[in-house]
């Protein structure tokens, strides 16, 4: 499969091409990550389930720290591989690599060390407390695959390949529902069986986009020389890596007030509130896919200083953003009761769940297109190297979030704690559109100019005798 060139063809169809592989792949990670959940509920049980999602957001902060440095540091990638520069995307991916391994690291040493104190600190109910604890911390100190994969996978998608991240996420979809089956009905092993067959079937895949590149992708494949790391390159990826880092991370720390106000309201509305934010997150990887498109669209029309196409490139997915929010609002509504039972054992009392599932639902869905603008408008941005102002639209999402949260927990309102995600996506939706139209795209347009009048300036190179 070869790398493609996101800087020719009509955009509208480009963006769809491209989004379809990921939108799949995206699928799939949350279809495995549903299995996991779905066979702790009906095997272990209620308590299980509420265990295993009161850690949820705890490792979308991790999780989403890792794959904001690692996405990030493959930006550059997809800005040479647009400006057709073989030397610089090799030595830019071979730079990202490096900088991953300190990622690991750094990560895996503070969450194993505070993950005690993190627990506790979320008011994480104590018959939970124990199923809990057991399964974040394989999660954690498995972070090494997860970081590789993402590189593996982001790295193929800044040079135009969208279709091998599906194919290496099959892979280990399909070893995650049978080492879940394995583990957890199979050899007893509880919460803790969960975590190792998602970590052993993260690992399975990085090795396998590992050896493909290694073997077949000669524009990713480092050579002897470029094995060192390059000060000057590497600052330029930290600068875009750690804004999307910590845009993740404010992000992350957003749910996590979240689910702390959640957990207030015991073990019940814990397991159903976890039931159907996985639904709504499976759902909604439209989104999410479509951001990835986006940035990778937005690096490589940058560094081929194009910005016509960014422009009609973010008119474009605001046209899939429409039509896949309404597409995903029918769905949810005929599905919520449904997939609600597969959940839990036989006999489980679903009504009452279903008190706390619907009114998240409800107030998700009504803002699911402002949800899509987030990551259309921050992920273009960031594509083209601005990491200040979608870290920001971070910080908006934050506030948007904690300040339901603490008047849930203090008045005692499971409503607001339902709504607080979907305050997030209207509130940050709308900062990063604006962000984007009246900042970002004419900065963009003037650095270009400005580019193409140094260009026109400088004298000819000197004729060969």
């Amino acid at each position: 499969m070869k790398s493609v060139h996101l800087t020719e063809g009509r955009p509208l169809a480009v963006i769809l091409r491209f989004t379809l592989p990921l939108f799949l792949g995206n699928m799939f990670m949350q279809l495995y990550n549903l299995v996991d959940t779905v066979i702790v509920g009906r095997f272990l049980g209620e308590n299980a389930l509420a265990a295993v999602g009161s850690t949820g957001t705890i490792i979308f902060l991790v999780q989403g720290l890792a794959t904001g440095l690692t996405t990030g540091f493959t930006v550059l990638t997809a800005q040479h591989f647009g400006a057709m520069d073989p030397k610089g995307t090799r030595r830019s991916a071979s730079n990202a690599l490096m900088l991953s391994f300190g990622v690991i690291l750094i990560l895996t040493f503070f969450s194993t060390l505070f993950m005690h104190r993190i627990l506790l600190i979320m008011n994480t109910p104590a018959e939970i407390y124990d199923d809990a604890y057991r399964y974040i911390i394989v999660i954690c100190a498995g972070l090494f695959s997860i970081v590789l994969y993402t590189l593996g996978s982001s790295l193929l998608t800044a040079v135009g390949n969208s279709r091998l991240p599906l194919v290496f996420l099959m892979v280990g979809a399909v070893c995650n529902i049978a080492l879940d089956l394995l583990f957890i009905p199979g050899f007893g092993m509880g919460t803790e069986g969960a975590a190792y067959a998602t970590v052993i079937s993260q690992v399975i895949a990085a090795l396998v986009a590992a050896v493909y590149i290694g073997r077949k992708m000669p524009d990713l494949r480092p050579y002897r020389d470029f094995w060192r790391l390059d000060r000057g390159m590497a600052i330029r990826q930290i600068r875009v890596g750690v804004p999307m880092a910590l845009q993740f991370g404010i992000t992350a720390s957003g749910t996590m007030v979240l689910q702390t106000a959640v957990n207030t309201f015991g073990p019940t509305a814990v397991a159903a509130f976890t039931a159907a934010s996985k639904m709504s997150t499976l759902l909604t990887q439209g989104f999410a896919a479509l951001g990835q498109s986006m940035a990778a669209y937005g690096g490589q029309n940058y560094g081929a200083a194009r910005p016509d196409r960014i422009r009609s490139g973010v008119k474009a997915a605001m046209q899939i953003d429409v039509a896949y929010a309404a597409l995903i609002s029918i769905l949810i509504l005929l599905l919520l009761h449904p997939l609600m039972r597969l959940f839990f054992p036989a006999g489980t009392d679903t009504g009452k769940l279903m008190e706390f599932a619907r009114p998240y639902i409800y107030f998700s869905m009504s803002c699911y297109i402002p949800l899509g603008m987030i990551f259309i408008f921050r992920n273009i941005m960031q594509g083209c190297g601005y990491g200040f102002l979608p870290m920001m639209g971070g910080v908006v999402e934050l506030v948007a979030r904690v300040i339901p949260a603490a008047v849930s927990m203090r008045l005692g309102s499971y409503l607001l704690a339902a709504a607080c995600d979907a305050s997030a996506w209207l509130t940050a939706g709308l900062f990063t559109a604006f962000a984007y139209h009246f900042y970002v795209i004419g900065r963009i347009e003037q650095r270009i100019r400005r580019g193409r009048a140094r260009m026109d300036a400088s004298p000819p190179a000197p004729k060969k005798e």
